[in-house]
This record gives C-alpha cells, structure tokens and sequence, in this order.
C-alpha cells in the first residue's frame, strides 16, 4: 500500500511539471501607444481654459521646418513659450499631442481642455493632433507618419471618438494648407484612416 501510494504522489508531481503555465491576461483596452509626459519638453503650467469633451480627431502640422537630428523637445516647449506669450495670450500649448519626425509623441495641453488656432474655426471638441515639421515643404518621415496612425488608432479608442471623425485643419479652415501638401495626400487617397481602422480591428 505504501508503496501504491508513493506512486501515485510521484505520478501527481509529474502531471503538475508538465502542465503548461497559465498566461497572464491580456490587456485590450487599445493600441499601445508610449507618449512622452509634459516634463520630458519641460512645460510651463497650463493657464485654466475652457473645458471640453473631444468627440473628433484633427490633424495639423506646426507648420515651422523641423529636421530630423532637431531637437524636438525644445521646439515644442518653444511653441508653448510663443503660443502663451504676448502674440497670442494663449493658455498652453495648443495641441493636445504633438509627434516628432522621429515618431516619438509627446504629451501636449489637457484632452478635457478644448485647443487653440490662429485661423477662423472653433476647435472646440476636436482632439488636436500635430506633426512637427513644415509638411507643405518637407516630406513625411515614415517613422512620424507611422506614429502618426497608431496615435489616431490610440485617441480613437482611448476617448471613444470614431475613426470616420478624422480630418486635418484645413478642413476646417479657409485660412491654411495645414496640415501641408505631403501629409495631406495621405488624407486624400484614405491610407491614413484605413490603417488606423486597420489597427482598432485588429486590438478588438
């Protein structure tokens, strides 16, 4: 008998050996997406400004020529340090996300926090999305065009927004190119909101 039990404990050990590990869950609340805190560009403190729930996607381009081995950093706390300053008055920085020519995505002013133009339309409810880099003259690196679906993927599901909301700034506007001939083509010839519909089916 005690030696029919030590069997069986031994066949017990080994079954427990051989099992696979369980896996642990996955996470599917969408795309992952790293975006660089405020700190990393050293921004100043948001003034208060009205608020707003994004129910739409925008995209810009900030229009100033940026090269690739820039500092990105410093241009965008540049950006907020003119756009708060005496020409504009402006609360902060007035995109909600900024993306680098290499593709790396900073964090901009607050989503809940409604953005600011210099042209004629009210940007208000609109998720403002911005690639640094004057596109209308430089063309789209593909790193920053690649960061740039997976972050409109990433907004769409993060703030529930549809994908169908996209559009850019001079869909909005009479006043500007933004954001830029070479981005825009993207828009035109639907690659952009393809691939980012792509990226939610594929997260579902």
């Amino acid at each position: 008998m005690k030696l029919r039990n030590t069997s069986l404990l031994l066949g017990a050990l080994l079954c427990l050996q051989c099992s696979p590990p369980k896996k642990a869950a996955t996470a599917t609340a969408g795309p992952l997406v790293p975006i660089l805190p405020r700190s990393a560009w050293g921004a100043a403190e948001a003034k208060p400004y009205r608020p707003q729930v994004p129910v739409r996607i925008t995209v810009h381009h900030e229009g100033t020529r940026l090269d690739p081995s820039a500092d990105a950093a410093k241009k965008i706390f540049a950006i907020q340090r003119w756009g708060m300053g005496p020409d504009r008055k402006w609360a902060d920085i007035p995109y909600h996300f900024l993306i680098a020519p290499d593709g790396t995505i900073y964090e901009g002013r607050n989503p809940n926090t409604a953005g600011e133009t210099a042209t004629e339309y009210d940007p208000s409810g609109h998720l403002l999305l911005t690639c640094l880099g004057n596109l209308e003259e430089q063309e789209v690196p593909p790193a920053q065009l690649a960061a740039l679906v997976r972050l409109i993927a990433h907004c769409s599901r993060t703030y529930n927004i549809p994908a169908d909301s996209l559009s850019t700034h001079r869909d909005h506007s009479k006043q500007t190119t933004c954001p830029g001939k070479n981005l825009y083509a993207y828009f035109q010839d639907g690659y952009i909101l393809r691939e980012a519909k792509a990226l939610l089916d594929n997260r579902r």
